[in-house]
């Protein structure tokens, strides 16, 4: 994988296509092996990058915390580095909040969102919890916590039958390290709230949901969508939080059109 210049480390990423620029950022425990499936068909109208985010993937750890922030800077390294001057943003759960890190810091390098089963939000006091039992489990067997947490972001019906592809992500997973865990888990945990963003952006955002998403409530990322003039939504009917995998044509479908909409 080529590498981008970071701090005092690199950032590894992927690079197919030719043409106006989308940027794909993965979630907690993914790598850009994420979009495997998804790059041969984004890449045949875009110039897709697909990025390693710090402490996952090949990517190295920079500290004891991943704040969004840091990751959003390490997604404009790797642009400068390409001289990308203008993207698409779409970032899956983690890599969202990323995306609106990034769009708060560098507003004008922004061409559209797609908060691909992500949100705006940030966590609550029940999640904030939750991520510190995270992080505890992650402390003591971060092996074990990566095997248990991975299927059950799935609809409980479609486990069966994703089996194979639920065990290559526990496989790549198993590949990040536990200090990159629980930086990321620090991260998300500090995040703020970024609604703002999307009132207010001078460019397209759109979310896409999944009906039986078991981390974010569907209804409240419609609500999110629906509060914004700029944002618009696709809900996956039969969909928990994997729809890379769970609805993976309809997500090509989704984000080609998408990118097209941003760029006219």
């Amino acid at each position: 994988m080529p590498v981008a210049p970071f701090k005092h480390g690199s950032i590894h990423y992927r690079e197919e296509g030719t043409g106006r620029v989308v940027i794909l950022l993965h979630g907690f425990l993914e790598s850009s092996l994420m979009w495997q499936d998804l790059l041969p068909e984004l890449s045949k109208s875009k110039r897709v990058i697909a990025i390693d985010l710090p402490g996952h993937g090949e990517s190295e750890c920079f500290g004891y915390v991943h704040s969004m922030e840091l990751m959003a800077e390490a997604v404009k390294a790797v642009m400068d580095h390409l001289s990308v001057r203008k993207a698409v943003l779409v970032g899956h759960s983690m890599g969202g909040y990323v995306a609106l890190a990034f769009a708060e810091q560098h507003p004008d390098w922004v061409k559209g969102m797609c908060l691909y089963f992500s949100t705006t939000h940030a966590d609550s006091d029940e999640r904030k919890r939750g991520r510190n039992l995270s992080i505890n489990l992650v402390k003591r067997d971060h092996k074990s916590f990566i095997r248990k947490s991975v299927p059950l972001l799935f609809r409980p019906k479609n486990r069966a039958t994703y089996r194979e592809q639920i065990n290559r992500l526990k496989k790549q997973a198993l590949k990040t390290p536990k200090q990159g865990i629980i930086a990321a888990l620090e991260g998300m945990k500090n995040r703020i709230d970024r609604e703002m963003i999307i009132q207010f952006s001078p460019y397209p955002v759109h979310f896409v949901i999944g009906r039986y998403d078991p981390v974010l409530p569907y209804q409240k990322l419609i609500d999110q969508a629906e509060n914004s003039e700029q944002a618009s939504y696709t809900l996956f009917p039969d969909c928990g939080h994997m729809g890379f995998i769970e609805e993976q044509e309809a997500s090509i479908k989704v984000l080609r059109s998408f990118a097209n909409k941003c760029y006219g």
